[in-house]
């Protein structure tokens, strides 16, 4: 296996805890794009309003990073591993949750929000941190594009599956099953985290310390400042185009083609970006993705149909992968070149999660506030012109990254390796 997957992406030394670490990703992306991606339809036919949906979306941002300030604890005092399993368990709790709530989830949106909010911040923690110590520089870029064809393949085929799921049934049958299997693949998951090696961490956690290191180290401020910016898009954009989706056709089938297409385009452009954008490439790569992605949205801003949301799923299907590949490298190659990292590498990603949730939660409650003053229709195109722009801060922010050999005092600039390549 390892061989094959070394031919497809030319990379070397690609060990056994890297693949099973893909292996639980890929699970977890499954159940995630099976279940939750309906979550919010869910609510908005009980509902039928953007303030349960955006509350319910704000209580997941808000408990996040505060549980993975709490799982940087536990994984400094006890094992990443078990943190994993921790998440994946919350998040079985909270589809469970959803079946045994069923008519009332919209009632308790911000409960809901809550239990999905815990899972993700063990989960991630975890997972962030597991990556950043089984991956290296070298095989960083291999495991990003590698999870993201994962992640794109589950976002293929379970939306769809689900949506047919839930058009063909009766509603609550409909639900029931996918709730019900999400369920299994979270179980299947914690099933594979028993074979990864148990990585344990000693010492203090130093949240505040790693904070405070924005003023030290310029690079670390940079990412940290982009990831704010990241987090005030999505926290808009998580919910609102799903809801649009569905307003627009009346179809979670709909919902499901749409996802289909999405995740489709990056399935292939994941697999390319792994294999074409270089380190020297990467500033220019997240330039060009962020550029799709903002533009991409005047395309149903100016005509909300069926035929433009697809259109607008395939550019965006192409814009996060040449986006994400390179910059989550990037975000690693920083904290793996940052003070401490060996002994604060919990801290670092903890910290660097807060900061987009940071983002995210600002995000929501913008949303809000002006949903509370203006027509929703009126205001939230606006809203999303708005923050779709601050996408392009990232490129901002990580131009000005640039990570030095230890031995070496000249930068070496993205421009000059280009240069001396023509």
């Amino acid at each position: 296996m390892h061989r094959n997957l070394q031919k497809i992406f030319g990379t070397t030394e690609i060990n056994r805890d890297l693949i099973f670490l893909l292996l639980i990703g890929g699970l977890y992306s499954l159940g995630i794009y099976l279940s939750n991606t309906f979550v919010n339809i869910y609510l908005w036919k009980q509902a039928g309003d953007y303030i349960t949906i955006a509350i319910y979306n704000l209580a997941i941002f808000i408990f996040q990073p505060i549980t993975f300030i709490l799982a940087g604890k536990i994984a400094k005092k006890i094992d990443r591993v078990i943190v994993l399993r921790l998440g994946v368990i919350f998040l079985s709790l909270f589809f469970l949750s959803v079946l045994v709530i069923a008519e009332k989830a919209a009632t308790y949106n911000f409960i809901l929000g809550s239990v999905l909010g815990v899972g993700y911040g063990f989960y991630w923690l975890a997972f962030n941190v597991l990556t950043f110590e089984i991956t290296e520089p070298e095989t960083r870029d291999f495991f990003n594009g590698f999870l993201g064809v994962l992640q794109s393949f589950g976002g293929m085929i379970a939306p769809i599956s689900a949506g047919f799921i839930i058009s063909r049934m009766p509603e609550n049958v409909g639900y029931t099953i996918i709730f019900t299997s999400s369920f299994a693949l979270f179980i299947l998951a914690v099933i594979t985290s028993f074979f990864i090696k148990r990585r344990q961490a000693e010492g203090f956690f130093y949240f505040k310390k790693i904070v405070r290191e924005r003023k030290r180290n310029k690079n670390w401020n940079r990412i940290l400042n982009a990831h704010v910016f990241q987090g005030l898009r999505e926290g808009i954009f998580m919910f609102v185009i799903t809801i649009w989706i569905y307003i627009v056709t009346q179809s979670e089938l709909s919902l499901g083609m749409f996802n289909l297409f999405f995740s489709g385009f990056s399935f292939v452009f994941y697999f390319l970006a792994t294999k074409f954008i270089k380190p020297t490439r990467r500033k220019r790569a997240i330039l060009i993705g962020s550029l799709i992605l903002y533009l991409s949205l005047f395309i149903i801003l100016t005509h909300a149909s069926f035929t433009t949301l697809i259109i607008y799923g395939i550019l965006i299907g192409i814009a996060y992968p040449i986006i994400n590949v390179p910059y989550v490298s990037m975000t690693y190659d920083v904290i793996g070149k940052a003070r401490n990292a060996k002994e604060l590498r919990i801290e670092y990603i903890v910290v660097r999660e807060f900061f987009l949730n940071i983002g995210r939660v600002i995000s929501i409650l913008f949303f809000l506030l002006a949903i509370s003053f203006f027509d929703a229709d009126t205001i939230i195109p606006i809203l999303l012109v708005i923050f779709g722009a601050l996408q392009l801060f990232i490129y901002i922010f990580v131009r000005k990254v640039h990570l030095t050999s230890p031995k070496k005092k000249v930068i070496v600039q993205e421009e000059i390796s280009d240069e001396k390549k023509r």
